[in-house]
């Protein structure tokens, strides 16, 4: 199971010791989670009308917004309100950014801000296909955005109003997912990764990594044997908490909650204290073979 490791700190802006600051960083890259339980992200008086499921559109499941060209998307709201709302995840944005700064600064350097998104619908009742069903235990990897390798380290908060708990499940280690479902995992077709970038389907060229987490996140989900046995240990993460969490390697389910914050980073592989606890180089060692 990942280990849970407790930061009793609630200030964004907060000064950590050099100690707590690698002891934070070990943590995450041997496939653990930091748990702030008192690091709230506040929402203020004009913002809480927010929280409600007009702000997201029909067809999207959350409202997202990209620091590194100022869109917003996902949201039906126009007006006052959409100003509200990017102003609500711009703040979510800059203070994600200073508390990886300041918790985890080894990664400052060569560390991308990605996607910062607002999810105001409830996990647990929310109708989709098996692939997009993130109540079943996975490992994150993006079809439309490949990474070619880079970690996905992702901070978030809960700031549900009605005192509601977000509801994790946290499954076995990466290597053992790999070890269960690399096997089922063909080699990609050549020139297939060129013909989906031509065609618009992704953003960049999918490497043979990207190839295979998306089959693993795929074989994972769609194995309702593996679904309904799998070893897993039950997170219960209350309102006004914030964790953090790289999610490309830590097998985890989100069973319930509504009103979430989150803010993704990338991070290169040779940005990590240890680059061989990463999952592309544990695939590397179980392929042999170059996998970006």
């Amino acid at each position: 199971m990942a280990r849970v490791e407790s930061i009793e700190q609630d200030s964004w802006q907060a000064s950590f010791s050099q100690s707590r600051q690698e002891g934070a960083t070990r943590v995450l890259e041997e496939g653990g989670l930091l748990f702030l339980p008192h690091l709230a992200f506040g929402v203020g008086k004009t913002q809480k009308r927010l929280l409600s499921l007009d702000s997201v559109s029909l067809k999207a499941k959350n409202v997202s917004f990209d620091v590194r060209n100022g869109r917003v998307s996902g949201t039906s709201l126009q007006g006052p309100d959409a100003v509200a709302l990017q102003d609500m995840l711009e703040r979510f944005a800059r203070q994600s950014l200073a508390l990886v700064r300041s918790l985890l600064p080894h990664y400052a350097p060569s560390l991308e801000q990605a996607r910062t998104s607002f999810r105001p619908v409830e996990a647990s009742g929310r109708v989709s296909s098996w692939r997009k069903d993130d109540r079943r235990l996975h490992v994150d990897a993006f079809p439309s955005s490949p990474n070619q390798g880079k970690r996905l380290l992702r901070v978030f908060s809960n700031i549900n109003p009605d005192g509601k708990d977000r509801v994790w499940h946290l499954g076995e280690a990466f290597e053992a997912v790999a070890r269960r479902f690399l096997p089922l995992v063909p080699r990609p077709l050549p020139g297939f990764p060129r013909l989906l970038y031509a065609l618009g389907i992704t953003k960049s060229l999918r490497s043979e990594y990207d190839h295979i987490m998306l089959r693993i996140h795929d074989c994972m989900k769609a194995d309702e044997k593996y679904q309904a046995a799998a070893v897993s240990t039950q997170l219960r993460l209350p309102p006004d908490s914030t964790w953090v969490v790289c999610t490309d390697c830590v097998s985890h389910a989100a069973v319930s909650g509504q009103f979430m914050m989150e803010q993704t980073f990338l991070l290169p592989v040779a940005g990590m204290l240890d680059p061989d606890r990463s999952p592309l180089r544990v695939l590397e060692r179980m392929t042999g073979r170059t996998l970006t």
